[in-house]
């Protein structure tokens, strides 16, 4: 069993995790399993999302990043469906994950486990584009320049497929950018409990990400701490906090002189697999 198997990490040397997890171009041949968390993880017997699908279409294909956890795979099937139906040709899908996940060469601190996935804000027109438009075709953002709102790109179909995403059962949440939330929270009306499972975030105006829950079974998988409901206190997350996005966090007060220097955050590309749990060592080895 993947939960149970265990590889000594120093046998690795000492290696950086992302350049020994990006070389690898295969899944391995495990029954499938997400392990450890999101940000400092791997994924055993990942499945390739097809490069092209009847709703769908895998963007950047060169980064090798369109592998994930099997209810990773459903969940976009499922979701791709919702945008055709809601006049949308599909979706174009950025990174789910490396092949065996792990930390990557480049790009995300999460994306290791299988479990999260990039959506472009771009409504698809087709989904036959060569391998090369798949590498020049850029997003559009849905956020004004000065970062305060929504632009004219932003449409009731994006918070429809968004709103679809956070109600399937299978997410645990949805970065997006702060814009687009606040415009959410002004057009829901009285149904609201969704958006409780919309989390704002910087850097989230060409693509918005779906993070999915650690699936039943997954017992080396890690779920993220706290949960939605801890960080909304139960309620829809439109509140002071979220106004913080367009007010504080783009024209910050002065800093205090006496705070302390903030803690130095390690990025997932200096990790080395002890910082991994042992299993991944597991996934690295296998066939």
């Amino acid at each position: 069993m993947v939960g149970q198997a265990a590889v000594d990490p120093a046998s690795f040397g000492g290696a950086k995790a992302n350049r020994l997890f990006g070389a690898e171009d295969r899944p391995s041949a495990q029954p499938p399993a997400a392990i450890g968390s999101y940000a400092g993880g791997c994924v055993a017997g990942a499945v390739e999302l097809p490069e092209t699908g009847p709703t769908w279409q895998a963007m950047r294909l060169s980064r090798n990043r369109n592998w994930g956890h099997p209810e990773t795979i459903r969940f976009i099937e499922r979701l791709s469906a919702e945008a055709v139906r809601q006049g949308w040709a599909g979706l174009y899908v950025g990174d789910i994950s490396q092949p065996r996940g792990g930390p990557m060469i480049s790009g995300h601190r999460s994306h290791q486990s299988g479990l999260d996935v990039d959506i472009w804000m771009l409504p698809p027109r087709r989904l036959d584009l060569s391998r090369a438009e798949r590498e020049n075709l850029s997003s559009i953002s849905v956020r004004t320049a000065d970062q305060r709102r929504v632009n004219d790109n932003w449409t009731p179909a994006h918070m429809a497929i968004l709103r679809a995403a956070a109600e399937d059962p299978a997410v645990d949440r949805v970065f997006v950018t702060p814009p687009a939330k606040i415009a959410m929270c002004n057009a829901a009306g009285r149904d609201r409990d969704w958006l409780q499972k919309i989390r704002p975030i910087g850097g989230h105006n060409y693509h918005f990400h779906v993070r999915l829950n650690c699936p039943r079974g997954d017992r080396a998988c890690q779920t993220q701490t706290p949960s939605v409901a801890e960080l909304s206190e139960g309620g829809d997350g439109c509140d002071d906090t979220l106004m913080w996005w367009v007010t504080d966090y783009l024209d910050p007060p002065p800093p205090d002189p006496n705070a302390p220097p903030p803690a130095r955050r390690r990025h997932p590309r200096d990790y080395t697999m002890a910082d991994l749990p042992a299993q991944c060592g597991a996934v690295l080895t296998a066939e």
